[in-house]
């Protein structure tokens, strides 16, 4: 059956195609996006909710949407989604960061460029039928120095083009690397060194616990003095009553913001002042942008409905199209581990420690850890998937590291993953063969040839004589068929394990005659999703 999306924001008629031509079966309303109830009473057919902004999904929403797998945001802002209760549901929310970066580059030059002359004012000025050529004194860009205060993808940009108008860029990014700044063709500086010596200041960093009032009062007094500054990033990065009082002291010679603390900005510290120019959140509004991120979101979320591939998102590893080919069998195999030791161990799990090693490290890990984790956690909790593992494995403390390694041994690659509880370590290892089939090859530390299947059993007992036949004569006593049967030890002796793979789940009074035996130390049935 085809993946079923609803549209209910205004997007493209050329987007919603290309659900189409997906062979996605799409429900174009954005009449919907704005019915909270028609919202809640529809979501449940979809496994995918395309939107732009006027939809919000709550978690009242989220609970409704009892088959939704992914959530696409056609732009950068994902305010009207909650996100952690996404996670939790096991939704991935993607967002479309680069259809409109040139498009808000373009606003913050605009922007720079419109304080500097007072085009703004000189233009109400000039339609009143007043001449006030005088009045009206700018500045020019040539040679000034702009300070850019996020060097990511939108600033990137917006330093492409100030270095095209003949000025001097230094930036402000703790992840900016010395060789990418040279590459930009700018000189790293701390914060304290751009405020002190830019002439025009930009932001473009995402609105977090520490951008939050970067520009602060104590941060604006140690500004140029006759500096402007330039918003078009995210409201609250800027204490806008701290600039309005520099502003009116004249020591911010100008300022324009796109972007405010409170949306819609009805009122604003700014608001009002000369030399402060005002738009009403349009970095992104540009046709070519709001068509970009339409068609962006629509191939995003096709590509993860069909495929595996995962882009943009915003709480699950990203894993392009290539990548879910290739790793599908290995992320398959990462589950299968985590369920093993999920269904195997009854105490709580502290820490879970995956080793990768040869081609398996060459991947993409953080999808292979979420895999993992999920299989870990639905031994008691079917519902969770990659999305919502990670998230709930936090909450209940679980520390999960991480080793790559490079090849050895015979395979070329494997996963071997331990869980720690407060009695004990359990480990258990895998690799995929050549006809993508994962396979364990080792427990507890005993190699083993164990191809998997849907309904396994394992048992552990003393190496001695009779097992395989206690083991094979009740089950074909009671009439379940073994599919594959993979026997191991350590040594002559001592410890071993049997790993079967059956047709069906063995019933409990199967599992009652072979405790009868007192051959079995342990006797474990486990389910594998397939």
């Amino acid at each position: 059956m085809a993946p079923k999306v609803l549209v209910s924001d205004k997007l493209s008629e050329t987007a919603v195609q290309i659900f189409r031509d997906r062979g996605i079966d799409v429900t174009f309303d954005p009449s919907i996006g704005k019915d909270k109830e028609k919202l809640l009473s529809v979501i449940g057919e979809y496994d995918g909710l395309a939107i732009r902004s006027a939809t919000k999904v709550t978690a009242k929403v989220l609970e409704a949407a009892t088959n939704l797998k992914v959530i696409g945001r056609a732009g950068i802002g994902v305010d009207n989604v909650e996100i952690p209760a996404a996670s939790k549901k096991g939704v991935i929310v993607m967002n479309t960061p680069f259809g409109n970066s040139i498009t808000t580059a373009e606003h913050a030059i605009s922007l720079m460029m419109a304080v500097a002359r007072q085009i703004p004012e000189a233009n109400a000025s000039t339609h009143a039928g007043k001449w006030e050529k005088s009045r009206f004194m700018g500045v020019e860009l040539t040679a000034k120095t702009l300070g850019v205060i996020g060097a990511g993808n939108i600033g990137s940009i917006v330093i492409d083009r100030a270095l095209g108008l003949k000025m001097k860029v230094i930036a402000y990014d703790p992840f900016l690397s010395e060789e990418r700044a040279v590459e930009l063709g700018v000189r790293k500086v701390e914060l304290d060194e751009l405020l002190a010596k830019s002439d025009f200041i930009t932001f473009h960093v995402p609105l977090t616990d520490k951008t939050r009032n970067i520009l602060s009062a104590e941060n604006i007094a140690k500004l140029k003095p006759g500096v402007r500054i330039i918003n078009c990033a995210r409201g609250g990065l800027v204490d806008e009553a701290a600039l309005a009082d520099a502003l009116k002291e004249g020591r911010v010679a100008g300022a324009a913001f796109d972007v405010f603390a409170e949306e819609p900005a009805t009122n604003s510290p700014l608001f009002n002042l000369p030399n402060v120019v005002v738009t009403p959140h349009l970095g992104a509004a540009t046709t070519e942008a709001q068509e970009n991120v339409a068609l962006q979101v629509a191939e995003q979320m096709s590509d993860y409905l069909l495929s595996g591939a995962v882009t943009n998102a915003l709480n699950m590893p990203s894993v392009t199209a290539e990548e879910a080919l290739v790793m599908g069998p290995w992320v398959k195999l990462a589950g299968h581990l985590g369920t093993f030791v999920g269904q195997m161990t009854d105490d709580p799990i502290l820490a879970v420690n995956v080793l990768y090693n040869g081609k398996a490290a060459e991947m993409n890990t953080a999808a292979l850890n979420a895999a993992v984790m999920a299989g870990i956690m639905q031994a008691t909790n079917p519902d969770v998937n990659m999305v919502s593992a990670p998230v709930i494995a936090k909450e209940r403390g679980v520390d999960m590291t991480t080793t790559t390694q490079a090849k050895t041994g015979t395979f070329d690659g494997y996963i071997k993953l331990t869980v720690v509880t407060e009695k004990q370590e359990r480990s258990i290892a895998g690799t995929v063969f050549s006809d993508g089939k994962p396979r364990f090859i080792q427990i507890k530390g005993i190699t083993i040839d164990a191809e998997i299947g849907e309904h396994m059993l394992y048992t552990t007992n003393e190496d001695v004589p009779g097992i395989i036949g206690a083991l094979g004569q009740t089950m074909g006593d009671n009439g379940v068929n073994i599919a594959n049967f993979t026997l191991g030890r350590s040594d002559k002796g001592t410890d071993a394990i049997a790993l079967l793979y059956l047709d069906d789940q063995p019933p409990a009074p199967v599992l009652d005659k072979l405790h009868a035996t007192g051959m079995f130390r342990a006797i474990r049935p486990l389910r594998f999703n397939m």
